[in-house]
Order: C-alpha cells, then structure tokens, then sequence
C-alpha cells in the first residue's frame, strides 16, 4: 500500500488514477469489466480514480454514458471521496451541471479544465470556475496548454486559490519550474503531478499528489516509485524512474490512450479497443509500446 494515508477532506491528494475505460469488441462501455478495475487500483494501493478524463475518453461518452460512469466508479471504490470525476466540458453551465451530477453521486472532488473552445482570457478562466464552483464540490484545476491552448499560469493559479474556486492543480505543462513560483504565490495551493513522466522532478519540489496514467498497468511499480519519490528517497525512486521512463514519458504523447491501454493488455488488464476518431497504434509505435511493457514485466516491475 501507498505511504499517503487516504485523507476525506483532501481526497485529491495521493495517487488518483486517471482511469481508462474498458469498451467492448463492439466498442460499448463494459461497466463490470471498469467497476473491477477500479476496486483493483484501491486494492493496489492507489488512493482512488479519476473517470471521465481524457485518458477515460470522456469526449467520445454520450451524456447517459457519461453519468455511469461516475456512478460505477463510486460504488466500485466503496467511498465517494476517492472520486474525482472530470467536468471539462465547452461550456460553463454544462461543466457545472457535470459538477452537480457528481455532487449528487457522492463523489469528494473535481477535476475541470479551463475552457477549451476557444483561447480564453484570464477574466474568461475566472469566471468559469466560480460557475462550476457553485456546484460545491472542490475543484482541481487541470492545467494542460498544449491541448486546451489556455495557459493556467502560477499567477492565474494563484488568483484563482485566493477566490475560492480551486483547491489544487493538475500541472501538465511538463514546466517543473512553475512548481516553485506556484508555491510562492499559493502557498495552500495542492500542486498535484499531471505527466507521469515528470513525476520525480514535481514530487521533489513539493507535490503532493499524482493524477496518473500508467498505475493502469502496473500499479505496484508506480505506487513504489511516487512513495520513494515523495519520501525523497532518491537512492529507490532514480533506478526505478530512469526503469519505468521509457513507458512514462507515453503518457504525455499524442497517443498515449492507446499505448496506456496496449500496456494494460500486456500486463493482463482490460485495456481493450478505442473509440473514433482514436485509431490503433501505428506498427511502429505498437512494437516501442510493447517492448518497453515487456521489460517492464520483465523486470518484476508490475
């Protein structure tokens, strides 16, 4: 088990999965095959999920779908606040009418993009999250400018932490200096470890969670490696990393649903098929994929 004891008033903070989906050859949504997963990750010492992510293909769900989801997620976990579903959506209202539905399903957090239509201004990101922030759920904000093209800078995170609407963030940016100026402007402000491939260097600087991608596939490896990385233990964490930085640095690639769920087939999980307009991996990149999972097993790092 994981050395961050699960905190309810925190929930956000430890290793939340951000979960993939298991779809069906048929490509429908394998709700029992998703619910055993989740309870497998808690079992293997993960703090709790994050559905309804782009790792869990949110965009492609119907809204039935959608809601599910996080209502399987809930009761697979067995406590509402190791839950923290995704609520990115085009516009406020329905990013807030997601909030509710995971307020009313019981769930301890949130994670919400900046809005992601169109390259909003700070005045514009500030608003957005004050309207998801009446749902009442704490919000962690998820900051990924090379997808949504909307910068959630220290400055802006911080003005953000002072209005009440945010509680932590999700840094994706892959810039380990922001963790620093971030501190300095939000001191209370939860840096949580957005990329699995810069897991080590945020963790040094003060994270104090991780919203993950490959806990998919091999949870005991990653819970081992954020343990050692968070206690500072660099003499276990820099071997494991430097071992498991070839499978990592997946997650922050164009591809990296597919090539998360072609190592969760490889280590036995349901990893499974996409949905459009994701297609499957490129020879190339499937051979790569499957090399770096099979050392990694290989290795006896599962």
């Amino acid at each position: 088990m994981s050395i961050t004891q699960h905190d309810s008033t925190r929930p956000w903070r430890g290793i939340m999965v951000a979960t993939t989906l298991p779809l069906r050859p048929d490509h429908s949504v394998d709700y029992d095959a998703y619910a055993e997963h989740v309870r497998w990750l808690i079992d293997s010492g993960c703090e709790g999920v994050v559905p309804n992510g782009s790792l869990g293909e949110y965009q492609t769900l119907t809204a039935e779908e959608r809601a599910k989801v996080v209502e399987v997620a809930i009761e697979a976990a067995g406590d509402g606040s190791r839950v923290m579903p995704g609520v990115a959506a085009y516009g406020s209202a329905e990013s807030r009418r997601w909030a509710e539905q995971a307020a009313e399903a019981g769930a301890g957090s949130v994670l919400l993009l900046p809005p992601n239509a169109y390259r909003a201004d700070h005045a514009s990101v500030r608003a957005h999250y004050a309207e998801v922030a009446k749902a009442g759920l704490p919000i962690v904000a998820y900051n990924n400018p090379i997808d949504t093209k909307v910068d959630l800078v220290p400055a802006l995170l911080a003005q953000l932490h002072a209005e009440g609407s945010i509680v932590a963030v999700k840094e994706f940016s892959g810039d380990v200096r922001r963790a620093y100026e971030i501190a300095e402007l939000a001191p209370g402000l939860d840096l949580l470890i957005g990329a699995d491939d810069v897991l080590l260097e945020l963790a040094l600087a003060g994270a104090v969670g991780w919203i993950a991608g490959y806990p998919n596939a091999l949870p005991a490896a990653s819970v081992a490696l954020y343990d050692a990385a968070v206690s500072k233990d660099l003499e276990n964490a820099l071997p494991l990393y430097k071992s498991l930085h070839s499978l990592l640095r997946w997650d922050s690639k164009t591809e990296f649903v597919q090539a998360i769920k072609l190592s969760m087939d490889i280590a036995g999980r349901p990893g499974g098929p996409v949905r459009a307009p994701r297609l499957p991996l490129v020879p190339e990149i499937e051979e790569a994929v499957r090399a770096a999972t099979e050392k990694a097993l290989a290795d006896g790092l599962v």
